[in-house]
């Protein structure tokens, strides 16, 4: 097996050292890839910092097309990169084809966003002496934007970062996960091609290969402007103590709450928490984790759930049915392993589920578990969701905000008043009307508050923490 070079500059490169991927579900080692010396790191920073100022100059609409055309070469190898992320990740090959259509529209997104980023004319004639005063307003680029992105969406979180970024007319290092190193790797190919076609002569992104600790010291460079993280609370917040005077955008974890209330559509609710507790085993910031049902209608629930989580199809991820995969190492499961007898241990019950071999864990659901237990009030990051009755819909809505994490959360009601207090009163970046905190278009804003996250991605809103506002004040 070959290994796969690192683009640092405009070409790729090897070095004497080799990092492994393995499939989680075979455990066997599937790709290999030269790794990124340090001093090449330093290469590409001082690579980026001369591009970032030809690449914020050129013409919005050559912008643009660059975009499109990275966009239509996703669009054409979709079926090989969809195979390249269950290959490292175990995710099922369904889900990595929702993915990569998923990368396709934020990309997309990041094509008409190019053409958008507007301005503003304010009249500044508020108090005497400003008369005839106008202030012209724009944004600009700022500069290399340091991506630093998880395994469990290797194509659409680098996209994310990429796209918006691109289109305001910064410049991207990319960090990639250990564990799905191929997917980011491949997105660099791709920019690289369109930038030879194209005739730049430099390419706007580069993509290393390292550990999280070796690119975190770069985190606080001067040429680096931007950190944008997607990952681990406990690395995030570390992350953000290292930096200086650069920005950054945190997207971090949760124990996402979801609460179906007496007025619901129990089948809805059922097939909606089901997918989003359990699909690509639960591995998601915004899985369902803690689910809340009015007592009215709780036993209809457990009835449901239990019945039709157990045609919920797991196991190899490369069959064509399989919705639940292998968790992304056998560490992991065991993990939860340790973490449901836990639970069993304070007085919870396992209603279904709760089995493991290997890195595969079943489906579980968990009743009567304390809220203090780990599959409770930490970021289980698994497919394990816990049932929990309420009488009081405000009741529920303080148990869904008794959590440090703040990211999305479901609520199934007919009921429109629950609604608006929902909105006014759960603390999450997100609040999900008859689905689960697990949805997500890529257009939307998206971040959390608490120990969720800082900054908001969806590819407009990304451009508006990637460009810095600048004001001309005019005497007409």
């Amino acid at each position: 097996m070959e290994a796969e070079k690192y683009l640092i500059g405009n070409q790729f490169y090897s070095s004497d050292y080799i990092v492994e991927v393995k499939n989680p579900y075979s455990n066997e080692v599937v790709k290999k890839y030269y790794k990124t010396p340090i001093n090449e790191i330093n290469t590409s920073l001082d690579y980026l910092n001369e591009v970032y100022e030809k690449f914020k100059r050129i013409p919005i609409y050559q912008r643009a097309q660059l975009i499109e055309r990275i966009t239509s070469k996703l669009q054409e190898r979709k079926e090989e990169l969809s195979y390249l992320l269950t290959l490292e990740t175990g995710k099922p090959i369904k889900l990595s084809r929702i993915e990569l259509e998923r990368a396709i529209f934020t990309f997309k997104c990041g094509a008409e966003e190019a053409k958008r980023i507007q301005g503003e004319i304010i009249d500044l004639d508020q108090l005497p002496g400003s008369e005839g005063k106008k202030g012209y307003i724009k944004r600009f680029p700022i500069g290399i934007v340091l991506a630093i992105t998880p395994w469990n969406f290797p194509v659409n979180l680098v996209v994310h970062k990429i796209s918006p970024a691109l289109a305001s007319g910064n410049v991207v290092l990319l960090k990639p996960a250990s564990a799905s190193l191929g997917c980011g790797l491949e997105i660099g190919r791709i920019i690289k091609e369109v930038c030879d076609e194209m005739k730049l002569g430099f390419t706007p992104v580069n993509v290393v290969v390292c550990s999280g600790s070796e690119i975190e010291s770069f985190a606080s460079d001067e040429r680096v402007k931007m950190v944008s993280f997607t990952g681990s609370p406990l690395v995030g917040w570390n992350l953000k103590k290292k930096i200086s005077t650069q920005r950054i955008s945190l997207e971090l974890g949760g124990n996402a709450g979801v609460i179906v209330d007496e007025s619901a559509d129990l089948k809805l609710a059922v097939s909606k928490i089901i997918m989003g507790g359990f699909a690509h085993a639960g591995q998601s910031c915004i899985s369902v984790q803690r689910v809340y049902v009015h007592e009215k209608i709780f036993e209809k629930f457990k009835n449901l759930i239990f019945e039709d989580s157990k045609k919920i199809k797991f196991g190899n991820p490369f069959e064509e049915d399989t919705i639940v995969g292998p968790m992304i190492n056998e560490t992991e499961a065991k993990r939860v392993e340790d973490w449901i007898k836990e639970a069993l241990d304070s007085g919870g019950k396992i209603f279904l589920g709760g089995n493991r071999k290997g890195a595969l864990l079943e489906p579980t659901i968990m009743l009567d578990v304390p809220k203090n237990c780990s599959v409770n009030c930490k970021e289980v990051f698994a497919p394990l969701i816990t049932l929990q009755e309420f009488s009081d819909f405000k009741d529920a809505i303080s148990q869904v905000n008794d959590s440090d994490y703040g990211l999305q959360a479901g609520v199934f009601t007919n009921n429109f008043a629950n609604v608006m207090y929902a909105f006014e009163n759960i603390e999450t970046g997100g609040i999900v009307i008859n689905d689960v905190s697990t949805y997500r278009m890529d257009s939307m804003p998206y971040g959390g508050v608490k120990r969720s996250g800082i900054g908001r991605e969806g590819v407009k809103y990304a451009i508006e923490e990637m460009t810095e506002r600048k004001i001309l004040v005019v005497q007409i």
